[in-house]
């Protein structure tokens, strides 16, 4: 989905990006998103385990903790004894839990660590019938040996449909006309509406919603462009839709519908700022995530007439304050979260959510997986600070895009001794994709669903192994990532190929940065980091490291790569803190200072 938060900072040689970090699987010791299976397992055996939970030959027993459409809860029955138990206590699903092999909720059910804990190793999957699972203590689920899956497809047309409803409603005045009439008045004036053909309608988010509410609103007449970094220019095309960066959606839009995921970089994306960039008189439908908006800033642009009309589904805290200003907006349109709230789309959630469980529970590799397999101690005691490195290149390559090119091609190219057949990279792998993705994404990212995700969001993931001579003790030497077709914040990181490149190695167990562009550089990834284009001249670390210094930033490490004696260089800065956009001005006010960008990891 939409990483627009990522936006040119004050200075025209700054680019900021504020994505934060999520968290590592793999930051200290055995990472808690992976569990151990067996310590005599061979090296390169990766695998789920297998979770066929009967006992003595019995069906296992699957606990339905939420209502569940009727057409999941058959399809259970024909795989396992289903105990249909609604409205439990903590205390009697704690209770119960020990003599069930599975647990199927939606998202009034807290599945904590207490749950697990009492399920004394018993319960093998969680089924979340929904897309959302905040309310699944995944850290827990994976120490105990838990899979958790989710149903992510079902709600698809169904929040398209109120996505478009709400537009409709929202141009005219359909809820306050309403309103109006049933108090006993006939304000026909006063409800004067706007049409939507010939509109321009911004999909912010054009994933599987955003396409559906896309290709309807093309259907009434409307103009529809669209913001998404991962979307296939193909597809958009294809719906006759036009991807645009962040800046140009906003400052076009008649109409703003929004679709993304609420992640830290998503968080708040519309505020003062970005309603500032607005047309004025624009109207936005949500229907993702509240918290997406500032809900104080989206009255204000209501009281000063930047935003004309607001129809939302979802708020920051649900349900929202009975005196809310926003809810009581007389220009606002509001719905308890009904998105997801048709007969079909519930029928579908079950089915979905039902096969999803029935199929781990047979030991299935699950494509909707949130949380990751089993891995052999070995296979990942090794690996392990190369899956730190492999993610951070991620993170690092998809900051060093600018917003608005899209991302389709990823090279990820390996460097070792060992022989093909004796490195697994598949973990590899599915880490860089996580840390391109994850951050702008509500997917969870592990080895089981990493290549569908991938594929989901049109990338397309090449792997290039390269045969060193030497001794095999290590795993591997280098770790290449290549974005190609992508247009870069920070020109000095593509390489002679025009594709962004970030090149890795870890020493004595600690992931470092290598290789920006063409730019060899030589800084630890922990923190985060400054790459600044320059003038190779004298003093330009001391100036650099004195701005930092002011304004107590500390400096963990530093480095300049070159091309050669006083032309262009690449000055790599690891920082503890995040520098304030005033210090990293100053930075960027430097006169040999070309071109910089602050990394968040």
């Amino acid at each position: 989905m939409s990483a627009a938060a990522a936006t040119a900072a004050s200075s025209a040689k700054l680019a900021v990006n504020p994505l934060k970090h999520s968290s590592l699987l793999f930051k200290s010791s055995l990472p808690s998103a992976f569990s151990i299976r067996s310590r005599d397992l061979p090296r390169k055996n990766l695998i789920l385990v297998k979770c066929t939970a009967s006992r003595d030959g019995a069906k296992p027993t699957i606990l339905v903790a939420e209502k569940l459409g009727e057409a999941g809860v058959n399809l259970l029955e024909k795989f396992a004894n289903v105990d249909c138990s609604y409205n439990l206590t903590p205390e009697e699903l704690n209770t119960k839990i020990s003599l069930c092999d599975a647990l199927i909720v939606r998202s009034g059910t807290k599945v904590g660590r207490e749950v697990f804990e009492s399920s004394r190793g018993r319960l093998k999957v969680v089924g979340r019938a929904g897309v959302g699972i905040d309310n699944v203590d995944l850290s827990a689920a994976t120490e105990f040996g838990c899979l958790v899956v989710n149903a992510p497809t079902a709600n698809t047309i169904a929040a398209a449909e109120h996505g478009i409803a709400l537009l409709a409603a929202m141009a005219r005045n359909v809820s306050q006309a309403d309103a109006s009439v049933k108090a006993g008045e006939w304000k026909r004036n006063k409800y004067v509406g706007v049409s939507l053909v010939g509109k321009t309608l911004a999909v912010m988010g054009f994933g599987k919603v955003g396409s559906e509410v896309a290709r309807r609103a093309k259907g009434l007449g409307m103009r529809v462009i669209a913001h998404d970094p991962y979307a296939p220019a193909d597809r958009a095309h294809a719906v006759g839709v036009d991807l645009v960066s962040f800046d140009e959606a906003l400052s076009t839009a008649d109409f703003i519908s929004l679709h993304m995921p609420l992640t830290p970089a998503t968080s708040k994306m519309l505020n003062d700022e970005t309603f500032a960039k607005m047309k004025k008189g624009v109207r936005i439908v949500n229907v993702a995530r509240g918290g997406v908006i500032d809900e104080d800033a989206l009255v204000r642009a209501l009281d000063a007439g930047i935003v004309a009309q607001a129809a939302l589904d979802v708020f920051t805290k649900e349900p929202p304050a009975k005196d809310s200003k926003l809810v009581q907006h007389e220009r606002v349109t509001v719905t308890p979260h009904l998105g997801a709230s048709t007969m079909e789309a519930q029928e579908g959630v079950a089915i979905e959510i039902a096969e999803a469980v029935v199929g781990a529970l047979n030991g299935e590799l699950a494509s909707t997986a949130v949380n990751a397999p089993m891995v052999s101690a070995e296979v990942l005691a090794e690996l392990k600070p190369y899956v730190v490195l492999a993610e951070q290149l991620g993170r690092l390559a998809i900051q060093l895009v600018a917003g608005g090119s899209g991302v389709k091609n990823v090279k990820v190219t390996y460097a070792s001794a060992r022989a093909t057949d004796d490195l697994d990279t598949r973990l590899l792998r599915a880490m860089i994709t996580k840390g391109i993705i994850e951050p702008i994404s509500d997917v969870y990212v592990n080895l089981v669903n990493a290549d569908y995700t991938a594929k989901q969001r049109g990338l397309r993931i090449s792997e290039e192994r390269v045969l060193l001579d030497g001794s095999p003790e290590s795993p591997l030497e280098v770790i290449t990532v290549q974005l190609g077709n992508v247009e870069s914040k920070f020109a000095s990181a593509l390489s002679e190929s025009g594709d962004v490149k970030v090149e890795g190695r870890v020493k004595d167990g600690v992931p470092h940065l290598t290789k920006v562009g063409s730019f060899e550089v030589d800084v630890s990834l922990e923190g985060s980091i400054i790459l600044c284009s320059q003038v190779d001249q004298p003093g330009m670390i001391g100036t650099v490291g004195s701005i930092l210094g002011e304004s107590n930033v500390n400096v963990n490490f530093m480095t300049v790569g070159r091309i050669a004696p006083r032309k262009q260089a690449v000055m790599a800065i690891g920082v503890d803190e995040m520098p304030s956009n005033e210090t990293l001005k100053k930075i960027g006010d430097i006169p040999a200072v070309e071109e910089f960008v602050f990394l968040k990891l």
